[in-house]
């Protein structure tokens, strides 16, 4: 059995107190009682809407080695056969944890944040540089304070990289969390309108973004978006933060990281670039400009850490779109098939025109239309109305032929669509789901977007239970 931590280890990191017959130690680490695997150590951490103290028993019967708890809640579980480890917080104990995680690794440490794409590029990172050794990296979108930390937790000692992903909602939330990676790269992948109602302006994003520079370890590297209208000011905030190595990602001359040419196909996208003067063709197996864009900022990443640029271009062309940032099915629909762009995980004004650049780009068959199918984009203050006006644009540019709508904000759009291209607008993703799929047809390309409040995860699911899909589309 492969030990993720020995017991002793985590009493010393965390300063607990044991209480029963400890195991020799743990195989993993976990917080949530219905993905946890037998042998791993249980965090009964506080949440927003749950106490992980209440699911301790189901821990144990799931498996659990050990469980840490609090001490004032010690109290809960006297009978318990289940060994604790018991800590003032059980936050702080995970992040000590994460410390000593960062401490004993010997692997070379990228930290992405950005208000788009962070995701699609930890992933993109984790493709390319598994070509050249052992890579651990965030799961899911663990990207806030309790994510952060538990992701660090969990990153064995024998990783030769390291990919963790950094969010946020208001500022102050990176500089913590980029502290406790330590990164040897940060890349930001952009700036863009994202929680706007919680900053006074998207300078104000950038500043909040630019706290990963603060983590950064000496000698390292921070790498920014040349193409974005925050490349000054991202520069600026480097230089303060005393970020000695600056590169820059993008197409605009001056670019490190540089886009020669990029073939956009319904499939993903063949792409021409130099890296630090080295020139690298690759493709992608993930469609959009997005995807090209990011994958400059991943290659010029690897290239940093001395990873063979050679073979991590190569993998990029196994990388595919993730269950709801772009995960496509194949329907079957009137005897023949409609392709389905599942986007319904979040949204903000730079990601729907991105998703509305890629549903441009898929081929229609036969009679087929191109579908968006949008909901509220949440979180954008008083510049929220503009912003869904705005979206107007991109969509006569994108030359959607239908288009629904759900959502109070979404009503802003709808009053000022061309009727020809509004299908509907309902108050809600669910009373989307009958005239939506009533209205497909063979041939059609339907992309499903809206911030992840919206609960358009619910509509893409009726979507595949009234035409089962035939399978993922390629890409």
């Amino acid at each position: 059995m492969n030990l993720l931590w020995t017991s002793e280890e985590m009493v010393q990191a965390m300063h607990a107190r044991p209480v029963g017959r400890l195991p020799q130690g743990v195989t993993g680490i976990s917080i949530d009682t219905r993905t946890i695997g037998r042998g791993e150590a249980f965090f009964a951490i506080r949440g927003e809407r749950f106490d992980g103290h209440d699911f301790v028993t189901k821990a144990m019967h799931a498996g659990a080695a050990l469980a840490v708890v609090s001490e004032e809640k010690l109290v809960m579980f006297g009978n318990l056969q289940l060994p604790l480890l018991v800590v003032t917080n059980v936050l702080g104990a995970l992040e000590n944890l994460a410390r000593l995680a960062r401490q004993r690794s010997q692997a070379r440490i990228v930290a992405v944040t950005g208000s788009v794409g962070k995701t699609s590029t930890k992933e993109m990172l984790r493709a390319a540089l598994a070509a050249c050794g052992k890579v651990h990296a965030s799961a899911a979108s663990h990207n806030n304070h309790w994510g952060v930390p538990l992701s660090l937790a969990r990153m064995p000692q024998s990783a030769e990289y390291g990919v963790f992903e950094i969010g946020m909602n208001h500022a102050g939330e990176i500089t913590p969390l980029a502290r406790l990676v330590r990164p040897h790269v940060a890349i930001i992948t952009a700036v863009a309108p994202a929680h706007l109602g919680a900053f006074r302006s998207v300078d104000d994003i950038a500043r909040a973004k630019a706290e990963i520079f603060a983590g950064l370890e000496r000698g390292g590297t921070a790498i920014i978006n040349r193409d974005d209208r925050r490349f000054r000011l991202l520069g600026e905030l480097a230089a303060r933060a005393k970020v000695k190595n600056l590169r820059s990602f993008g197409a605009r001359k001056g670019a490190d990281f540089r886009l020669q040419s990029a073939e956009l196909l319904a499939e993903g996208s063949v792409v021409e670039a130099s890296i630090a003067g080295q020139p690298v063709t690759y493709r992608i197996g993930a469609p959009g400009t997005h995807f090209v864009a990011n994958s400059l900022a991943v290659l010029g990443a690897a290239a940093t850490l001395g990873a063979d640029l050679a073979k991590c271009a190569l993998a990029l062309a196994g990388v595919r779109p993730e269950k709801g940032r772009g995960e496509r099915h194949r329907l079957r629909i009137d005897g023949g098939e409609a392709v389905l762009i599942d986007e319904s995980y979040n949204a903000n004004p730079a990601s729907m025109a991105a998703a509305l650049a890629v549903l441009a780009a898929t081929p229609v068959a036969g009679r087929g239309r191109r579908i968006a199918v949008l909901g509220d984009m949440l979180e954008l203050g008083r510049s929220s109305n503009r912003l869904h006006r705005a979206l107007k644009k991109p969509i006569e540019t994108a030359g959607i032929d239908r288009v629904f709508l759900a959502g109070e904000k979404m009503g802003e759009l709808a009053r000022i669509l061309h009727p020809s291209l509004l299908a509907g607008h309902a108050a809600s993703a669910a009373e989307l789901e009958r005239p939506l799929a009533a209205s497909l047809r063979e041939g059609d390309v339907v992309m499903v977007k809206a911030s992840l409040g919206s609960r358009f995860t619910a509509l893409v699911e009726s979507l595949l239970k009234t035409y089962p899909a035939v399978g993922k589309a390629v890409g």
